[in-house]
């Protein structure tokens, strides 16, 4: 089922979660065992991150280097696959610019309608580990507008190669970021939201947020995008804040502000325990605030606290 059209069906608020893939190495037991009890909340569907390859520097027998490319969280397709075989619950993958050319995106677009896949989240994605700025793949994307374009272009049966005539045509619900405190690398958030704009009218479909700490930022945000005419779903994208490293690591990484109470209560804490306290109640009241704004989804990003997001939800339903 397409997202939009749970939201439309939907009676109450629903519930959705995002993954890591696991490290190369590791099994999908570890996916397995990180929703498990998040699984009581019958979420509506959960998102797969996807991750660029990485350049490395191996060592060879002669003492010299050679770069190498390798990719640390495969299985982006096939956890999505796994999920909908265990769970029965819909799967949203995300597609990036970020490392892969047109065909590679062609081709996995392919796998995932193979599959069922009837959702996907279109994103630029970030730099690579070693560059400062963003470098699209040779024969890749540079915007995620372009993505949605491609996207867009399967839905109508438009293939890249011009010699397939009458392609079959996909139907994917295509989601796209949002940033209430705004995209990093954007010059003011009426412009953030004139690109956001673009790409809704190429195609997509609902709207994902960044996370945030500080509900007036989503509020003001769904305020400013109706203003600019960006009318689709804005899904509240949330996050529990666990240590206090990540009152530095957090706002460096998202570019987002963190309240200056949560700063304070996480700062008093002294124990791991008591800081996951901290941001359990802080998020508590969070969720009650936007299910009392009739928010239409809480959207957490699990991201190693499964237990921080269930002891929430326990308390909330």
């Amino acid at each position: 089922m397409k997202l939009t059209q749970h939201l439309a069906e939907a009676k109450d608020t629903i519930i959705s979660f995002e993954i890591l893939p696991p490290t190369k190495g590791k099994s999908i037991e570890s996916i397995y065992n990180h929703l498990n009890s998040l699984m009581e909340f019958k979420p509506a569907f959960i998102n797969v991150t996807y991750h660029r390859a990485e350049s490395v520097f191996k060592k060879r027998a002669d003492g010299t280097f050679e770069r190498v490319e390798i990719r640390k969280r495969p299985g982006t397709v096939g956890i999505c696959a796994a999920l909908m075989n265990k769970y029965k619950i819909e799967a949203i993958p995300h597609l990036i610019c970020g490392g892969f050319s047109k065909e590679e995106t062609e081709n996995a677009l392919i796998d995932l309608d193979f599959l069922g896949i009837k959702n996907v989240l279109a994103l630029r994605g970030d730099a690579a580990a070693n560059e400062k700025f963003f470098n699209p793949h040779p024969h890749g994307h540079k915007y995620a507008e372009d993505l949605v374009r491609q996207i867009v272009s399967l839905n109508n049966g438009t293939y890249m190669e011009e010699d397939i005539i009458e392609g079959a045509k996909t139907d994917f619900c295509i989601g796209v970021a949002g940033y209430p405190e705004k995209h990093i690398e954007a010059p003011n958030m009426d412009t953030d939201i004139a690109y956001l704009k673009r790409k809704i009218d190429l195609g997509a479909h609902y709207v994902t947020t960044q996370l945030f700490y500080h509900n007036p930022h989503f509020y003001n945000y769904i305020k400013k995008c109706h203003e600019h005419g960006v009318n689709v779903p804005i899904l509240p994208g949330l996050k529990p804040l666990t240590n206090k490293k990540q009152l530095t690591m957090i706002p460096r990484t998202f570019n987002i502000e963190i309240p200056m109470d949560l700063c304070n209560e996480m700062n008093k804490a002294k124990t791991e325990a008591a800081c996951e306290q901290v941001g359990t109640e802080w998020l508590l009241e969070q969720c009650r605030d936007l299910l009392k704004h009739k928010a239409p989804i809480l959207h957490f990003y699990t991201l190693g606290k499964p237990s921080v997001i269930y002891n929430v939800l326990k308390q909330l339903f």
